[in-house]
């Protein structure tokens, strides 16, 4: 009927795959509506519509989250065609290995932080005033459990993925008490085509569904901090207590993930 509330909307970043396409298909589920973005807009699209979705529950953004100007300009174009999202999930990130006396994997470790950290804070930007000013909506960070320690090979993802939670543990300070929650989630090992490259056993891999469900739990309760699955949570207090020596000695021989000079 005319004048009723529109369905809640959520905003998610590196949508056209893995865990950013999983958590729209929940979220879907749920009765949301949409608002994607990604690079390869053509593929959110194809996605969106085999899923059945009525045309008016979604959009789609085109914008590289590494691109400051882009991504401000997705949200600024969300709000003007859908309104305030309630949920903005910061998904989009690039895992690439580096190998510091390489001189071009310097530039894996500044694209990696331009899309993981700086990215990540202006899928943001845009909706937090309208956010502090309704006094409501949740702003969610995608960070790792590669956050917990450094993995030898991982320098570039394990720094920026460390830096998501005292980003997203910062921004969670500075909006306490305004109705604005913060929410970090470290995924372990997700099934997705960005782990299926690595050279290493995933202990307690979970697919991307599973993990979807897990994580749409969390933001709607609020939680402020969680890693999914719990195991790896437990695994990942107790490597951050590893006194380094035998941390160092446990990691020697364990495979590197492949640096983009190998991949590209």
């Amino acid at each position: 009927m005319s004048g009723a509330k529109p369905a809640p909307l959520v905003f998610i970043t590196g949508a056209s795959s893995g865990i950013g396409q999983a958590l729209a298909a929940r979220y879907a589920q749920a009765g949301w509506r949409l608002a994607l973005v990604a690079r390869r807009t053509g593929e959110v699209e194809s996605w969106a519509a085999a899923q059945g979705l009525a045309r008016e529950r979604w959009a789609v953004y085109a914008a590289d989250v590494s691109v400051l100007d882009s991504i401000v300009a997705a949200g600024a174009d969300c709000i003007a065609r859908q309104g305030l999202p309630d949920v903005v999930i910061a998904n989009a990130g690039i895992s690439v290995g580096m190998d510091t006396a390489q001189r071009e994997d310097l530039d894996v470790l500044r694209d990696t932080l331009a899309t993981n950290n700086v990215g990540l804070a202006a899928t943001f930007h845009p909706f937090l005033q309208g956010m502090l000013d309704r006094r409501s909506g949740a702003l969610v960070g995608i960070a790792s459990v590669a956050a917990i320690r450094g993995l030898p090979g991982h320098g570039a993802y394990c720094a920026s993925k460390a830096a998501v939670v005292a980003y997203c543990e910062s921004l969670r300070g500075e909006c306490r008490g305004s109705g604005v929650q913060v929410v970090t989630l470290l995924p372990g090992y997700i099934a997705t085509p960005l782990t299926a490259r690595n050279p290493y056993p995933m202990p307690f891999l979970m697919p991307a569904d599973r993990f979807a469900d897990q994580a749409f739990a969390a933001i709607s309760a609020g939680t402020s901090y969680r890693v999914i699955p719990w195991q790896m949570g437990v695994v990942a207090k107790l490597l951050r207590l590893l006194p380094n020596p035998l941390f160092d000695k446990l990691f020697a021989g364990r495979g590197r993930k492949p640096r983009r000079s190998k991949t590209a």
